[in-house]
């Protein structure tokens, strides 16, 4: 093939933010060399055994029974009441026990309902949420008992912390049960896989009638939901605050359970206590469980899955994939794209089709080197950009120093990498982004559809590479003749994109309203990629000529983002501002904080030269009357802002020799022996290793 010198030319061309020398080194020598984990947006790598993890925190929660009707909840706005010091204490001495249902104190008789503490103890909690999102949730707690212990009412709506989206259903259900028995003060509420926690009102109001102890005990025995199990209030002499607990009860629960009065075992005339005790409704199992089959029918079927793959593209996986499950690939959904030459692992869900046919393919899909595991059923599909981040493993190879540098190469090793981890790197979007060494780049198939050039885009995407293999003898022969037919007797099977692609032209043809169609044939997330890849590019053009023209200063007329906290791209245009000719004065500003947009139809440019170079490059290309809408193929872009600089997260490394010996050993001679380096780093969603690696070597690939 010849040298991609356009691509060449376009990636020498970009900037660095550090000043260290740099290395050489090789990249990508093999797939096992580069690995890529995804991040789920919990922080946990999806490579992790989901399934170990929820059977092993199962084993200490209480069982969940399919016949109970959940609660409706009151959540109407009440007056948090003052309790007691001794209630109160109760209180906090229960919330900080996980897993010990008594909590140390004098209890009732419960039979058959929450077990006994057990001796092996989880922290469910820690285990499935991050430590940031595990120290709110206590927080939220403690303020929640804060305002019930003041005499102030609450004011406005009733307050709530969210836990965000939990896509896995299982984990979703063991979250609500462990919120709930060991905060019972609190309730939880699912909407869209969100998880909602708030105060729980009707516990309050128990409270006014029974102690803290017993409504903690009843709040757990409720939400434990054991079938035949019972609960049993503490003796009680007053009939007229018997028949009030009775009355709030089955006010509250009686669609749940049922409530009755016994006497105690050692009742007499002389000791005439009455003990309360409730126990589920039968009948509630029998309707729960027909609901629950009627649900099951008609709900659509989703089943999650990791995906791990080798030396492939992530389109070609989602295609191959699709024809042994009888499907078609836009049921697949994916929070983002992986590098071909590697070994990935990353999240997926694949609509209609359970998790039984998923594993059913396993054994037939290793031969392609792709390999499917923490297979479960979920609520909803993925969506773009639903991670957190990237974990990666990479080893460099072949370590030397830049021509005509004679410093110590573990020096500048070290430099460039304390370097980097310090000040970060330009964010670029990476060479995958846009199909490195390849005649046409994906960028222009973008462009040519944002200009509704169907005929032309279809060209493009078929237009081969000088190899002669049959992939690309068949789309030389397309071209030839627009036979669409006759390629497809040429095309390799596994070339799922092309097949769909030329199917639907031998149905349609290859005028422009066939070609509209003919991209029909993929999912919309393959073809917004194409309009994706062009922005990028103007993207990366456009910071690069941002830090040539203003270098590391904030300027006027800059965007900036006010989101601290914000990790991706999806900045609303209410977190950006416009830098002001004081604010660049006073230096407000740090080049960190500096966005650039990414084209689309809902974004602001810079108000200086970086505004009006954008303006010409849409006018290089034929785009200053662009809406960035193309509604013949249902395209939709809004654009958004992207930050300039990235730095890596937990990054460390290690130096080897060839035999493996760690170099750092004492008396080594590193630069006698070819030395590899294994680093490892997460990034942000949407930044590339392959950028972060460029910054740090100041060698392109």
């Amino acid at each position: 093939m010849e040298e991609d010198t356009d691509f060449r030319i376009r990636f020498s061309s970009l900037c660095f933010i550090t000043d260290h020398v740099g290395f050489h080194g090789t990249i990508k020598s093999s797939p096992s060399d580069f690995v890529v984990i995804e991040i789920d947006e919990q922080g946990q790598l999806v490579n992790k055994a989901i399934d170990e993890l929820i059977c092993k925190i199962s084993k200490v929660l209480p069982e969940p029974s399919n016949f109970t009707k959940k609660t409706k909840l009151d959540l109407q706005n009440l007056p948090f009441e003052e309790v007691s010091n001794k209630e109160a204490s109760t209180l906090v001495e229960c919330s900080n026990d996980d897993q010990n249902p008594q909590c140390g104190s004098e209890k009732d008789t419960i039979n058959n309902g929450t077990p006994e503490c057990e001796e092996e103890k989880v922290d469910v909690l820690g285990s499935l949420l991050d430590e940031r999102t595990n120290e709110l949730l206590t927080q939220f707690a403690c303020d929640v008992k804060e305002k019930w212990n003041s005499k102030t009412e609450l004011v406005g709506p009733s307050p709530e912390f969210s836990l965000g989206k939990i896509l896995d259903k299982n984990q979703r259900a063991i979250l609500h049960s462990a919120i709930r028995q060991k905060f019972p003060f609190l309730i939880t509420v699912g909407k869209n896989s969100e998880i909602v926690v708030k105060p729980n009102i009707e516990y309050k109001e128990l409270c006014l009638l029974v102690s803290e102890e017993e409504a903690f005990d009843f709040f757990k025995y409720l939400d434990a939901k054991k079938e035949n199990s019972k609960f049993t209030f503490k003796p009680d002499t007053d009939k007229d605050h018997r028949k009030a607990v009775h009355h709030f009860v089955n006010k509250k629960f009686g669609n749940l359970v049922e409530t009755k009065s016994f006497p105690e075992p050692n009742y007499n005339a002389g000791n005439p206590n009455i003990v309360i005790t409730v126990r589920f409704r039968e009948k509630a199992h029998k309707h729960r469980k027909r609901s629950l089959l009627e649900y099951q029918e008609r709900k659509v079927i989703y089943t999650a899955f990791t995906l791990r793959k080798e030396n492939m593209e992530m389109f070609e996986a989602v295609g191959f994939l699709a024809i042994k499950l009888g499907v078609i690939s836009s049921d697949f959904s994916y929070a983002g794209l992986k590098d071909k030459k590697a070994i990935t692992y990353q999240a997926m869900v694949v609509r209609k089709v359970t998790p039984e046919r998923l594993k059913n393919i396993e054994k037939e899909i290793e031969k392609k080197r792709m390999n499917v595991f923490n297979i479960r059923s979920v609520d909803d599909s993925l969506r773009l950009g639903q991670l957190k981040g990237n974990h990666f493993d990479i080893v460099i190879r072949n370590l030397k120093t830049q021509i005509n540098d004679s410093a110590n190469l573990r020096e500048r090793i070290l430099e460039a990498i304390e370097n980097v981890k310090n000040k970060g790197f330009v964010n670029y979007y990476g060479p995958q982004r846009f199909g490195i060494g390849r005649k046409v780049h994906t960028d222009q198939i973008g462009l040519a559809l944002l200009k509704g050039e169907m005929v032309k885009a279809v060209t493009l995407f078929l237009t081969p590479e000088d190899l002669d293999d049959p992939v690309n003898r068949a789309k030389k022969y397309f071209l030839q003749t627009e036979d669409a037919k006759g390629t497809l007797s040429l095309m390799p099977e596994f070339k799922v994109r092309e097949r769909a692609l030329l199917e639907s032209l031998h149905r349609f043809g290859m005028t422009e309203e066939g070609c509209v169609q003919a991209w029909f044939a993929f999912p919309h997330s393959m073809r917004i990629f194409y309009v994706h890849a062009y922005s990028s590019k103007i993207w990366n053009e456009a910071v690069s000529y941002r830090l040539a023209t203003y270098g590391p200063r904030v300027v006027e007329g800059d965007l900036v983002c006010l989101d601290e906290d914000g990790d991706d791209e999806h900045f609303l245009n209410s977190k950006v501002h416009l830098v002001t000719e004081e604010e660049e004065s006073a230096n407000t500003y740090a080049i960190h904080q500096v966005v650039l947009p990414v084209l689309g139809y809902n974004i602001q440019y810079p108000k200086n030269k970086v505004g009006l170079w954008y303006q010409e490059v849409l006018h290089r290309d034929e785009l200053q009357t662009c809406r960035f809408r193309v509604p013949t193929l249902k395209l939709n872009v809004p654009g958004c802002y992207r930050k300039i600089l990235k730095q890596p997260h937990n990054l460390s490394y290690q130096l080897i020799e060839e035999n493996d010996i760690d170099v750092r050993a004492e008396g080594s001679h590193i630069d006698e022996a070819p030395l590899s380096l294994l680093i490892s780093f997460d990034l942000d969603a949407s930044c590339y290793a392959t950028v972060c690696l460029r910054e740090i070597m100041k060698h392109d690939f």
